[in-house]
């Protein structure tokens, strides 16, 4: 199998750590939600030494997700587990930190729900969970561009899209999780930042 490649993970890596080196700070694990062609877990983990980054994906992608992982050298990222994230139960324990990039505008709502309440049973206290990726604010889209995406992936399945902040925040408040800060990022996206409490 060719080893996948984004041209999207390129462009955004540094940016995401500069804001998630920010709350990842802690050693131990931080689940990375849906990890994708497996580019952004490499980088992390590289610049991240202390964390033990854990990957996990549907099982069509963990392949494409191993060809990455493959080539790092050192002891900090895990081999992706299989995930559904509608599994009542999923195969980690509490961890540190949890990160997921665009997951949530190609997930079913009740997928995105389900991700707020694993996040919330898994964190261990005063650890964050940081999603990045498009959304939409008081309803409205930020930019023409994240309209006519939202636009392109209703028209493949309508129960994707652009999510509203506001209902992920009310995800989050159910769930347990206290919102911290929106990080404006390039392209019209953004990185929500939510904390489990003490």
């Amino acid at each position: 199998m060719e080893k996948p490649f984004s041209k999207y993970c390129e462009n955004n890596k540094q940016p995401i750590l500069e804001v998630i080196a920010q709350y990842f700070t802690d050693d131990g694990v931080v689940l990375e939600i849906g990890s994708g062609t497996g580019q952004h877990a490499m980088y992390f983990a590289e610049n991240l030494p202390h964390i033990y980054w854990q990957t996990s994906e549907r099982s069509d992608h963990i392949e494409g997700v191993n060809q990455w992982l493959n080539a790092y050298r050192k002891y900090n990222l895990g081999r992706p587990f299989e995930i559904d994230v509608k599994q009542d139960k999923w195969p980690i324990d509490k961890v540190k930190g949890i990160f997921s990039a665009n997951t949530s505008h190609i997930m079913r709502w009740q997928s995105v729900e389900k991700m707020f309440q694993h996040s919330g049973e898994l964190l261990l206290p005063s650890h964050y969970f940081c999603l990045y990726g498009p959304v939409n604010i008081n309803g409205e889209y930020t930019s023409d561009s994240n309209k006519q995406f939202d636009q392109f992936l209703r028209s493949d399945n309508p129960k994707m899209g652009l999510r509203n902040l506001e209902d992920l925040q009310e995800l989050a408040k159910t769930n347990g999780l206290e919102f911290v800060q929106k990080h404006d990022m390039p392209a019209n996206n953004f990185i929500m930042v939510w904390q489990k409490p003490e």
